[in-house]
């Protein structure tokens, strides 16, 4: 492999690591107050709105049940709004955010859904306001859930990021794409496999490190 080549692969995987970075921030970021929102505005919830719960809810079951490609195609629009652009790695970033939040939201609020109710009743008992018990109660006890949860989400953005790649977002898809398949390159096909597989076990471990160290406590 050419030095060239290589110096293409370290840009790619930055381009990469930058755009899963910030989408998974932004994902993190909106994913977990849209959760608690869904829970606690459910029934029996601390604060429930049940119109609007089924509303949200049903935006997301949507934004979930649209394939990465056929949104990243669908959101250009919108990107160009935000970004700009539709190339680059910023204009990938708008529809990993979309396609990430809902993804781990739902993930988020399964976790928040698991947690004890009798903690929460323990904690009403002694006079806790509601905002007191989703913040020191309901989030710490949901959190190994939700940090599994949110290393699942960015593995999935790793290889929607492969995918944002192919249609003009940079990174390691576009190397693939462009050097390895359209120019009949096995190496640089199977560079980039090897860095997308270490880059996920990396992922993957330190997650699982992460729940585990906390679930221990």
């Amino acid at each position: 492999m050419s030095p060239q080549m290589i110096d293409r692969l370290i840009g790619a995987f930055l381009d990469t690591l930058l755009m899963v970075s910030a989408s998974a921030g932004i994902a993190l970021l909106a994913g977990i107050p849209l959760a608690v929102f869904l829970v606690t505005s459910g029934p029996g919830g601390f604060f429930p709105a049940p119109r609007l719960n089924r509303a949200l809810g049903a935006l997301v079951n949507g934004f979930r049940a649209v394939p990465f490609i056929v949104l990243l195609v669908a959101l250009i629009p919108f990107t160009r709004l935000v970004t700009g652009t539709t190339i680059g790695v910023w204009a990938a970033v708008v529809p990993l955010s979309i396609s990430a939040t809902p993804f781990f939201a739902r993930i988020a609020e399964v976790s928040l859904r698991e947690v004890d109710p009798g903690l929460v009743e323990a904690a009403q008992s002694i006079g806790a306001s509601r905002w007191h018990i989703v913040r020191h109660v309901l989030l710490p006890e949901a959190l190994p859930g939700i940090i599994g949860g949110f290393t699942i989400t960015v593995v999935s953005m790793i290889g929607a990021s492969a995918m944002a790649g192919a249609v003009g977002a940079g990174g390691l898809g576009d190397v693939a794409i462009r050097y390895g398949y359209q120019r009949f390159d096995t190496t640089v096909m199977v560079a980039v496999i090897v860095i997308l597989v270490a880059l996920v076990s990396v992922v993957q471990v330190t997650g699982d490190r992460a729940v585990r160290r906390l679930r221990a406590r």
